[in-house]
């Protein structure tokens, strides 16, 4: 980091010796407008990501935590995405969605649609990317509140049964608040995670098409092992780790994550 944030300052290809530079690179960020948008797309994943994966992962990983009949192998199957690489999920999608000799081919026709190309333009390539990331990291999250909804004492779903409790209000009122820090770990997880997100996006979409899904970290890479402009990569570079790491820090200190000692603290 220290060697990124010293490059940040500096005009260097990669060869030779960095020539300083000021602070030439930090005002090119300050004002490119590539920059801006690649912004706000990844903010948009950000908030997308989360607000797409945190349900479906608590609901999954609750359900999990249970004795339901064919839990554990459906659990398993949940989990599997998981297990592949960020190179193999994106190469199984970018196949699967491949308008001459994927689904698209004949599911367009069928449904007179026409030919469909969700990664090829009409601004869906973007949201693909977000429902393959959410496709692929679920089953973590799902870990996490798996793990997390076990170690909720039975007692206190005993308790308000016999209080007359349904299965909506225990949920409500026991399993979510006894969640609150398991939810914290995910939420941070899942957003520094969503502004890093970079591999999937390059195999994908290579950014494209324009610029509909150029993130930061992307724009990072092509500035960096494209134009060879290693300073001013490393001026993005720097900026999305200050960026990521004070958004943990607000979320730690709004949920009050930091000063409770137990899940139970309060009852």
């Amino acid at each position: 980091m220290l060697l990124v944030a010293y490059l940040s300052f500096t005009h260097w290809g990669g060869l030779g010796t960095p020539a300083f530079a000021g602070l030439d690179n930090w005002t090119r960020l300050a004002g490119d407008p590539l920059m801006h948008r690649a912004v706000g797309l990844s903010l948009l994943l950000t908030v997308a990501s989360w607000a797409l994966q945190t349900p479906i992962s608590l609901l999954l990983g609750v359900w999990a935590a249970g004795r339901q009949r064919g839990r554990a192998i459906l659990s398993a199957v949940f989990f599997l995405p998981l297990l592949l690489s960020s190179a193999a999920v994106a190469i199984i999608w970018r196949a699967l969605l491949d308008p001459n000799f994927g689904p698209p081919a004949w599911l367009g026709p069928a449904l007179g649609l026409g030919t469909l190309d969700p990664l090829g333009g009409g601004g869906s390539a973007f949201w693909v990317i977000v429902f393959v990331a959410a496709w692929q990291f679920i089953p973590l999250h799902m870990l996490l509140y798996q793990g997390g909804a076990r170690q909720i004492p039975a007692t206190l779903y005993q308790a308000a049964r016999m209080d007359g409790a349904g299965r909506l209000g225990m949920f409500w009122h026991i399993t979510l608040p006894q969640l609150r820090n398991t939810m914290t770990t995910s939420s941070v997880l899942m957003v520094v995670g969503s502004l890093t997100y970079f591999d999937t996006v390059l195999i994908m979409t290579d950014g494209g098409p324009g610029t509909d899904t150029t993130i930061v970290p992307y724009l990072m890479f092509r500035a960096g092992f494209r134009s060879w402009e290693l300073g001013y990569a490393s001026a993005i570079a720097f900026t999305l780790v200050i960026v990521a790491t004070l958004i943990a820090l607000v979320m730690v200190r709004l949920t009050g994550f930091g000063s409770m000692r137990s899940t139970r603290e309060g009852m």
